[in-house]
């Protein structure tokens, strides 16, 4: 990515299909930005909504062949470890060297109903295994060791703002330093209209890295698309009651509202571009290349200008949480972060909790209390297999899988793996809202948000932000968990002996 260029991507869903009307409108759209030049690269989607579609990697090289950079999304649902490295081998083969890394949507359909999910490894791990490739470094086998010829992969993520809780919002940003950690190149923002969350999480990735690129999300939106959002029926995505009813409005226009939904692209293109966003996003449903000319062209026109539209962007969600204070001069921010010790908790300390840090503290602290009588028994123990009574608790308690690499050390003793449908061992994914799962809105609470909410009634919220967690060692699957963290085989790794 050029840093003197300000980048313009456009994002393409390939639907599903072999050789149908979406493939071709892909490739149409490919060859009429290759022509022009004022989209640096095509970004196509991978499996949205959860739902079968055409390869975005094998589309990827189609594209990349019409002599256009294409931007893969690069998504953890459907594939496991093994899978991923193979297909990022492939696509280094194809000379695809531009991913953006996400969870990806959980799945929603297949052939002859819902599909597995698989959630191996999530974006943080993903970021590691492509700067690993790029560096040529030793990959593990069963067969041994193998060095491949280094990648050349530019690693992307993702982020959300648009999280009205502090504990949503949090976690968020919490898992963004854990990718940039991982070698993120550049960051996308989730989809929002509200103008100061955008200047947020500008503010917030130049605190963490100020060279960091970070890239707009703009999507013409038209009312079907926004009734959609505004009702959460695709995760992640925000528009606020105000900004339906406005939409509503305009499609009382003699065009149906095309007009004022370019313009309002085009108005977020000239602020993003004014407050120092590195390049922009473009999507939308069956949207042209003359409607994104024109969305780059007034853009431009109105960058000198853009202070003045801040106030047509003010969609906030009720009652939402914002990282730094109101800065009324402008309507945004400014660069003080809030208070938060002096705001309530999203979510309250359980009688688990309480639980769990008390067996914690006399059993699983090296060198403390029970600490050394469990360390010796479970070393002298020759079966992990046999942990009926260990199993039986986890179960009442955090309805464990029995994966027997357990991360409940991680995360204030919340299971990532039974609680997680997406199995994130390193933060939230993006698609919570309220605070609620984006697979269980309005049953269940994300359990990163929980997990947030507990560790900060003890000062302790900090800890989500630094520790990478490693993904699920298989070998240890139906093992006793106790016994592979006594005697140092799970990810922890801590004994008395390395205290």
């Amino acid at each position: 990515m050029d840093i003197d260029t300000f980048s313009v991507t456009w994002e393409m869903v390939p639907g599903r299909g072999a050789r149908e009307k979406a493939q071709t409108d892909v490739i149409r759209a490919a060859q009429e930005a290759a022509q022009e030049g004022l989209v640096h690269a095509l970004a196509i989607t991978d499996n949205p909504g959860g739902r079968p579609a055409l390869s975005a990697s094998f589309l990827g090289a189609e594209i990349l062949a019409l002599g256009i950079e294409p931007l893969v999304h690069f998504t953890c649902k459907d594939k496991n470890r093994n899978q991923i490295e193979s297909e990022l081998y492939a696509l280094d083969r194809a000379g695809v060297q531009n991913l953006l890394v996400m969870s990806g949507d959980y799945p929603t359909g297949g052939f002859k109903g819902r599909a597995k999910p698989v959630f191996d490894l999530d974006p943080v791990h993903v970021l590691e295994m492509a700067g690993a490739m790029n560096q040529g470094r030793l990959v593990s086998s069963s067969q041994g060791q193998a060095k491949p010829q280094p990648s050349q992969f530019l690693t992307g993520a993702v982020v959300s703002p648009f999280k009205a809780t502090e504990a949503e919002l949090m976690v968020q940003y919490y898992k963004l330093q854990k990718k940039i950690a991982a070698g993120a190149g550049f960051i996308v923002t989730q989809l929002g209209y509200d103008v100061r969350k955008f200047h947020e999480v500008l503010q917030y990735i130049r605190s963490c890295d100020p060279s960091l690129p970070v890239i707009g999300n703009i999507y013409i939106l038209p009312f079907g698309a926004a009734r959609m959002m505004n009702a959460n029926q695709l995760p992640g995505c925000v528009v606020s009651d105000q900004l339906l009813a406005q939409i509503d409005r305009e499609r009382a226009d003699q065009d149906k509202g095309l007009g004022a939904r370019v313009l309002r692209a085009a108005k977020m293109y000239a602020f993003m571009k004014g407050m120092g966003f590195d390049g922009v996003h473009l999507g939308g449903h069956n949207i042209s290349y003359e409607q994104v000319r024109l969305v780059i062209e007034k853009g431009e026109e109105l960058v000198p200008d853009w202070l003045q539209i801040i106030p047509e962007f003010d969609f906030p969600q009720p009652d939402g949480f914002y990282y730094y204070e109101f800065d009324p001069a402008t309507g945004l921010n400014t660069p003080i972060p809030v208070n938060r010790a002096a705001l309530p908790a999203d979510y309250p300390v359980t009688f688990n909790h309480r639980i769990m840090r008390l067996v914690h503290s006399l059993a699983f602290t090296p060198g403390k209390n029970l600490f050394p009588l469990a360390q010796s028994h479970y070393r002298k123990k020759k079966d992990p297999s046999r942990h009926g009574w260990e199993h039986l608790l986890k179960v009442i308690g955090n309805g464990c899988q029995d994966c027997g690499d357990c991360a409940l050390l991680d995360m204030a003793y919340l299971c990532p793996m039974s609680q997680c449908p997406k199995n994130q061992r390193n933060g939230a994914c993006g698609g919570s809202r309220d605070g609620w799962c984006e697979v269980f809105p309005g049953r269940k609470k994300c359990v990163w948000v929980k997990a947030y909410a507990i560790l900060k009634a003890y000062g302790e919220e900090g800890q989500l932000e630094s520790l990478q967690v490693p993904p699920v060692n298989w070998d240890l699957y139906q093992t006793s968990a106790w016994y592979n963290y006594y005697t140092g085989r799970d990810h922890s790794a801590i004994t008395e002996d390395k205290d």
